[in-house]
């Protein structure tokens, strides 16, 4: 069996009036462009479920959260993992599940790790527009005790 999936035979055919090496190269050559086009048009990184599974590798998948779907895309993105999302809606708060290939588990547990390092130190640094906001209470209430003075004096003298 696995003799049968290693060994793959190609039928070129072409129409010549002399068949030289030089013709023939340019045959080959032009099989083996088109052949790379085959395999380039592939989708990479997110896909649908549909284009996942054509691919022909296990599937697996896990259960991810909502707010962490866009944070998560762009780790997935960086480790190069073909994955789908998928939304289940027969629960009353939506799961997102993401699909990936089987053979991407190890990458995928890696990037998860990342991931979740990420977000820990996110959760730890303080918030920047809290900081903020509390900034501006304070100046507004310093600008309320402030006297007001209408009072123009222009500096001339009679």
């Amino acid at each position: 069996m696995q003799d049968e999936i290693n060994e793959k035979t190609v039928a070129l055919y072409i129409k010549t009036g002399k068949l030289t090496a030089e013709t023939l190269q340019k045959a080959m050559k032009s099989l083996l462009s088109k052949g790379k086009q085959q395999l380039d048009k592939q989708p990479h990184g997110k896909q649908s479920l549909r284009q996942l599974m054509k691919q022909n590798a296990g599937v697996s998948n896990i259960e991810i959260t909502e707010g962490n779907i866009k944070a998560f895309e762009s780790t997935a993105k960086k480790y190069g993992i073909d994955f789908a999302l998928k939304k289940d809606t027969t629960e009353s708060p939506p799961r997102y599940l993401v699909f990936f290939k089987g053979r991407d588990a190890d990458v995928l547990t890696a990037a998860f790790k990342e991931f979740s390092a990420k977000k820990l130190t996110q959760e730890k640094k303080p918030s920047i527009r809290k900081l903020l906001s509390s900034l501006k209470e304070a100046a507004q209430g310093r600008n309320a005790e402030r006297a007001k003075e209408k009072n123009k004096d222009r500096g001339i003298d009679l």
